[in-house]
């Protein structure tokens, strides 16, 4: 018994002696043939057995069966190692040069949008959102529209049902901001809006605005123009040039638009600007009575002001693009200079 003891000892030690010393899947067959195989080592030490007495059988027997699994597993294990490294051999060349790595980024009306939160949020805009889905005294009837007004023709509307329509302006949020808050209120209301109109290079049927509300005691249309003209300096630069113009919306009285000298051609006329050096950039004025009086704001005690802008034109005027539907193209060529 001691004699086989040692051998098998011996085995062992010599059989994983012998694995690390390969270094491929080649010599793994012959490995396999010395000590696995019919006539390999392993079995000439089971041949052995017959010389031992009854007693000693069992455990030597057991001993065996041990050598055996350990160099089986150490040879699997081994040409498990092997066969990776030569699949990720192949696969690999380290001397090839890194590929060219390309990072995405923000849509150019994504970067607008979030320009134009910033600034208002420094002036104690908080920003609310609302349903795309709306109804029609939410849309219409709570803005001071009247039944017959043209907006609500199905020229400009689209109508899902008698009273359920597609919002044709942000502006609705002002109402269910104020239905359920009371003054004061200043919010930023950024959103997707729908139009029935003809596609083409300065209109879409469905483009983004951005609204703006508040209401307090005592707001005047000087905090409005205050507000605004900060804005225009922070977005454009300082040495930008604006101006009001009277105008008229139902939901607002007085109503204006601003516009701002065409940066494009320093205001001397070009076809950014249609000859005309100045570029209209967005709509505002002083809350009108019957706006609030519909969420039962009391209009001989609170006044407040409302503006509002596509980030469509916005973007355009600020990068020089003359097509709008460049936007939504996706062409990486027009969005990768952004």
């Amino acid at each position: 018994m001691p004699t086989i003891l040692t051998e098998i000892d011996q085995v062992r030690n010599q059989a994983f002696d012998d694995l690390k010393a390969i270094t491929s899947v080649e010599q793994l067959d012959d490995f396999r043939i010395k000590y696995l195989s019919r006539k390999g080592t392993v079995s000439a030490l089971f041949q052995k057995m017959g010389a031992l007495s009854s007693a000693d059988r069992p455990e030597a027997g057991r001993l065996l069966n041990v050598l055996r699994d350990d160099i089986q597993n150490r040879f699997a294990e081994r040409k498990l190692s092997l066969q990776s490294v030569k699949t990720s051999s192949a696969k690999v060349d380290l001397s090839l040069p890194g590929r060219k790595s390309f990072p995405g980024s923000k849509h150019p009306l994504v970067q607008t949008l979030d320009e134009i939160k910033a600034i208002f949020s420094t002036m104690g805009f908080a920003v609310a959102d609302g349903p795309e889905v709306e109804d029609d005294f939410h849309n219409f009837g709570a803005l001071n529209f009247p039944p017959d007004h043209p907006a609500r023709d199905m020229q400009d509307t689209f109508f899902l049902s008698k009273t359920a329509l597609l919002r044709t302006h942000t502006s609705p949020m002002q109402i269910r901001v104020m239905e359920n808050q009371s003054p004061p209120v200043r919010v930023l209301i950024p959103g997707k809006v729908y139009r029935n109109e003809a596609v083409s290079p300065r209109s879409l049927c469905v483009f983004h605005q951005v609204e703006g509300l508040y209401v307090a005691k005592g707001v005047t249309f000087s905090e409005l123009k205050g507000t605004l003209a900060s804005f225009i300096h922070q977005f454009y630069g300082s040495g930008i040039k604006y101006k009001f113009r009277p105008t008229f919306f139902p939901f607002t009285e007085p109503s204006a638009d601003i516009y701002i000298s065409c940066f494009i051609c320093g205001g001397k006329g070009c076809r950014m600007c249609k000859m005309g050096g100045w570029l209209e950039i967005l709509g505002c004025g002083m809350i009108h009575p019957e706006v609030f009086r519909s969420v039962k704001y009391d209009p001989e005690i609170h006044t407040g002001y409302a503006f509002g802008m596509g980030i469509e034109r916005i973007a355009a005027l600020r990068y020089g693009v003359d097509d709008l539907r460049l936007f939504y193209d996706n062409d990486l060529r027009f969005l990768s200079q952004f």
